[in-house]
């Protein structure tokens, strides 16, 4: 018994001893002529390493998915508020469209038409010849068109007293149709009278053959 009990503790300690000799004198240049044990070694340990690899690269991508998915849910959560608000405030908010759309028309009504412009400058002129003012210019230029109106801006020069370029001024604000005074410039002349340039800006709507010109202009726009 206790020749097989040696025999077994040899067999054992030789074993080991050829293990380790298989790690010894390897050529790291070349696995392919390594012995057997320290070749299936590598294979294991390069496996584990791309596998812990490619762990990493997908809790990183999972990591980001993860993170865009809240910050989405972030916004949702908003978006949700805020139509929970908006229907909770529906009546509210169709009274609000209603009155905007009442002060759009307004608008619209004090803006005159192409018919209408000769008869607008004749109030404008009126308003000062109406406060004793000269009219040393009253040029109408070139019409802007816009998205929905158009613009006619009118350089205006006149000579009078202070009060009445003053009372002028008001008269062309209160006119039923929108006229603005802009650039104004007085200057002081003998006997107290002042002379004062500026640019008085009307606008009026579109007409239907202009307004399809827009239309047209735009869906090209839109092509290009």
């Amino acid at each position: 018994m206790a020749t097989q009990r040696a025999s077994s503790k040899v067999d054992i300690g030789g074993a080991l001893q050829r293990f380790g000799d298989q790690f010894r004198g390897l050529n790291p240049n070349d696995p392919s002529v390594w012995p057997p044990v320290p070749r299936y070694a590598l294979c294991v340990l390069v496996t584990a390493l791309v596998l812990v690899a490619l762990w990493f690269v997908w809790l990183t991508s999972s990591n980001d998915e993860l993170e865009a998915e809240r910050a989405k849910e972030v916004t949702l959560r908003a978006d949700y508020q805020k139509k929970v608000a908006q229907a909770a405030n529906l009546e509210l908010l169709k009274k609000q469209r209603e009155q905007v759309q009442q002060y759009v028309t307004l608008l619209e009504k004090q803006l005159p038409s192409k018919a209408e412009m000769d008869a607008l400058l004749s109030d404008i002129n009126q308003a000062g010849l109406g406060r004793s003012l000269q009219f040393e210019l009253f040029r109408p230029g070139q019409v802007v068109v816009k998205d929905y109106y158009a613009e006619l801006p009118i350089a205006v020069r006149v000579t009078g007293r202070y009060h009445d370029m003053g009372a002028f001024a008001a008269d062309v604000a209160n006119l039923s149709r929108i006229v603005t005074l802009n650039n104004l410039a007085v200057t002081p002349g003998k006997d107290g009278v002042l002379t004062m340039d500026a640019t008085a800006r009307t606008f009026r709507y579109l007409d239907e053959e202009e307004q399809q010109a827009q239309r047209r202009a735009a869906a090209g726009a839109k092509k290009k």
